[in-house]
């Protein structure tokens, strides 16, 4: 699939200034700041996600540009490399916390080449909502990619399956998670992925009202409070993920 350059827009003194609105009537696109120190994969991803449908409001290659850009453009969502220039150690991180913290409308979907566990729960040490950490390989999965991107730019969640797997393994003795069964434990897991309840019950054969019934039981084991009920699919998962 060839790769697509997005340019970027700037003012003549070179400040981002943010893009018009929409004005042909349409429903606005979900909007779209890719940040990547490398060009080839930095426009790569923009040119997927436009021909899936979003709009791509700017590219970053350092974590000041894109902490700039966010400000400027007031994205859904960036997409954000871990490690970034100049020490390439953890600035990507470091501006998807600040991002979360100051611009709290932008979700942040963040790329890692290798399971970080450190950096994915400081990621979401507070909330999973909007946020997501998937490794560069399922980039290359555009089906999935695709949906992982819309689903955090509308407030979801979206895990890799091996930080996933790694956080399980290390779960403590007197882990809360423990008062659930081996079949909530397996819906609770794909929930931490980001999966609706019919993609759940197509993954692991059970009826959509099926594994309402386990979630319903992870909320009641967990003790999770009614009045959060529009929130307790991801309180559920940090409990997950602190345990």
């Amino acid at each position: 699939m060839p790769f697509v350059p997005v340019a970027t827009v700037a003012d003549p003194a070179g400040v981002p200034v943010a893009p018009p609105p929409h004005m042909d009537g349409a429903a606005p696109r979900t909007r779209v700041d890719p940040a990547h120190d490398s060009v080839l994969l930095r426009e790569g991803i923009a040119g997927l996600l436009e021909k899936a449908g979003f709009k791509i409001v700017g590219q970053s290659g350092t974590a000041e540009d894109l902490l700039l850009k966010v400000r400027s453009y007031k994205p859904d969502i960036a997409i954000v490399d871990i490690r970034m220039p100049p020490t390439q150690t953890d600035e990507g991180l470091r501006a998807a916390k600040e991002i979360r913290e100051k611009h709290p409308d932008t979700a942040v979907l963040v790329l890692s080449q290798y399971v970080e566990e450190g950096y994915a729960l400081g990621l979401l040490q507070d909330s999973a909502e909007g946020v997501g950490y998937l490794l560069k390989d399922r980039v290359y999965d555009l089906a999935d990619f695709v949906a992982a991107v819309k689903r955090v730019a509308e407030g979801g969640s979206a895990l890799d399956p091996s930080v996933v797997s790694q956080l399980v393994g290390r779960r403590r003795r007197d882990d809360p998670i423990g008062a659930l069964s081996a079949r909530e434990r397996e819906v609770l897991e794909l929930m931490a992925e980001g999966l609706s309840n019919s993609a759940i019950a197509a993954r692991v054969f059970l009826t959509d009202r099926g594994v309402e019934k386990h979630v319903t039981s992870i909320f009641q084991k967990l003790q999770l409070p009614v009045a959060a009920d529009t929130h307790r699919r991801v309180l559920a998962v940090v409990a997950f993920l602190k345990s």
